[in-house]
């Protein structure tokens, strides 16, 4: 199995984005680089993570998938996606950037529980709120639902 995450490089500096989309997309790198550390516990082949910039062709690093959406009547492609590849050969993609945190921070949480190392990602204020919403369930401490 493997994951690609790719960005626009010129957002994640804040030069085309907000600070606030900026920062979620710095979370979305985060998360994807403390799982490519991890890779091997979830028994991923590979983690990729590709920065696109406005000069180069932005194709895929290793998954031959992009995402699009027409805006004023033009195909634009999606400059942040995030697309698995399971076992199976079928393709995931997630291109709405709360779906893309979401998965990466379950990601996260399945490394918690098999190793003994802390593997806790710092998010942003907007990353934090995401994922506690999503309720992946990485506090060990919590008591299960009756």
């Amino acid at each position: 199995m493997r994951i690609e995450l790719r960005v626009c490089q010129h957002c994640l500096d804040g030069d085309h984005a907000s600070a606030q989309k900026s920062a979620l997309l710095q979370d979305m790198v985060d998360c994807a680089e403390k799982i490519q550390e991890y890779k091997e516990v979830l028994d991923l082949d590979a983690v990729h993570i590709r920065r696109v910039r406005d000069d180069e062709p932005g194709k895929p690093e290793a998954l031959p998938v992009v995402a699009a959406t027409i805006q004023n009547d033009q195909i634009v492609l999606n400059d942040t996606q995030l697309v698995a590849e399971g076992q199976d050969g079928n393709m995931l993609l997630y291109a709405n950037p709360d779906d893309i945190l979401t998965v990466l921070a379950g990601n996260i949480d399945e490394i918690s529980k098999a190793v003994t190392e802390d593997v806790t990602v710092d998010l942003s204020d907007r990353g934090a709120q995401i994922v506690s919403q999503a309720d992946l369930g990485a506090n060990r401490d919590r008591q299960p639902d009756p």
